[in-house]
Parts: C-alpha cells; sequence; structure tokens
C-alpha cells in the first residue's frame, strides 16, 4: 500500500506541483489548503504516511497546528516546508518532533529523502509501541504477587530482601521468580529489567505491581 502524504499549504499551484511530483514518486497524496482542513478530516496515523506542511498559513499556523495534532495523539511524522525559515521556528519545531524543515524551493531529491526518513521513523515508532504492547500483555499475566515479585526484582532485591518485604519465605520467592521469567519471556535478569525499563516501571517509585 503507498504512503500517503498531507500537503497543507495556502497556495494552490504550490499544492498543484507538489502533488504532481509526489505522485510521480509513487505516493498517495490528499492537499489541504488550511490547517482546519486536515483537522476536520483527521488522517488515521495507523496508516503509513506523513504531513508535508507550511509554516506561514491561514488560521492556524504550521507550528500551532503540529501542537494540536501532538495533542490529539497523532503520531503522523511532519516535515516542514517553508518559504520564510527563520532559526527560532526552525529549533521550536525540531524540538517539539518535527522529522525535518527544509526552505522552498526544495529539489525533488532532498524532498523524497526528508519524506522517506519521516515515512522510516514511524515504521520504526510502530514498532516499538507494538513491542510495548506485548509486554503490557505478559505483565498482565501475572498474578498480583508475582507482580509484586517483578516488581522488588527489577528494582535490585535479592529473593532474602523480597522474602522479608513480602512476608513469605526465599523458597516461595524463588518459585514466584521463576515464574516471572517464565511468563515474561526472558532468560535474565538484564532482560527482565530492561523491559521493566521501557514499561516506565523504573520511574515511579510507586507501590509494587503499580
Amino acid at each position: 500500500m503507498p504512503s500517503l502524504v498531507h500537503v497543507i499549504d495556502d497556495d494552490a499551484s504550490f499544492r498543484t506541483a507538489i502533488e504532481r511530483r509526489l505522485k510521480l514518486a509513487g505516493y498517495d497524496v490528499m492537499t489541504y489548503a488550511s490547517a482546519q482542513q486536515l483537522l476536520d478530516r483527521l488522517p488515521d496515523a495507523e496508516k503509513p504516511g506523513c504531513v508535508l506542511l507550511d509554516v506561514r498559513i491561514p488560521g492556524l499556523s504550521g507550528p500551532e497546528l503540529q501542537i494540536r495534532l501532538a495533542e490529539l495523539g497523532s503520531t503522523l511524522p511532519i516535515v516542514f516546508l517553508t518559504g520564510h525559515a527563520d532559526t527560532a521556528t526552525t529549533v521550536r519545531a525540531i524540538k517539539a518532533g518535527a522529522e525535518d524543515f527544509l526552505t522552498k524551493p526544495v529539489s525533488s531529491e532532498q524532498l523524497m529523502d526528508a519524506i522517506e526518513r519521516a515515512l522510516a521513523r514511524q515504521e520504526a515508532s510502530r514498532g516499538q509501541r507494538s513491542k510495548l504492547d506485548s509486554f503490557r500483555v505478559l505483565v498482565s499475566s501475572l498474578t498480583p504477587r508475582e507482580k509484586q515479585v517483578f516488581d522488588l526484582i527489577v528494582r535490585g532485591k535479592i529473593n532474602k530482601q523480597i522474602a522479608f518485604e513480602i512476608g513469605t519465605t526465599e523458597r516461595t520467592v524463588k518459585a514466584h521468580r521463576h515464574e516471572v521469567m517464565e511468563k515474561m519471556q526472558v532468560r535474565s535478569l538484564a532482560e527482565l529489567v530492561s523491559i521493566a525499563e521501557r514499561l516506565g516501571m523504573l520511574q515511579s517509585s510507586g507501590s509494587p505491581g503499580s
């Protein structure tokens, strides 16, 4: 399925020209004269695609639309394309997660490179999200006691300390630990800690299993 590029620019002749260039390169294209038009038909971020966005457009500006899309939870990567580049705007847009900031006129090669990078990043982040989802499913298979043990293991507690903390024997903790490793499909403590880190479990000092 071809990737879909959403082009937002108030210059009709530019939209037509860029649409032609992108279609020749094998992309599907949707064009919008304003940010609001895109918001009215919010794209499905699960489909491969990106946003090609002008900075100065009537109504919501490009950077304002970038913020609005982030608030709405859109993960579509954004490439800015503008005739009015200034350092402050560029830095702000990149800090807010823009993939690239190109200045008109742009060569086809430069444009396609930026779009390909944006699509590759989208694919990578989708893979990450899918991996995290699978880790969450594994964690949900743990019993409440196993979750407690998991939480304490990844915080560096040894079996003796865990046994004392949850009021059981070391032997029972070993059995729980074995179950946790089996259910989480890992073979080492390092793998378990890595999963906990990626799920954000080590950032909070909340109660075990939270």
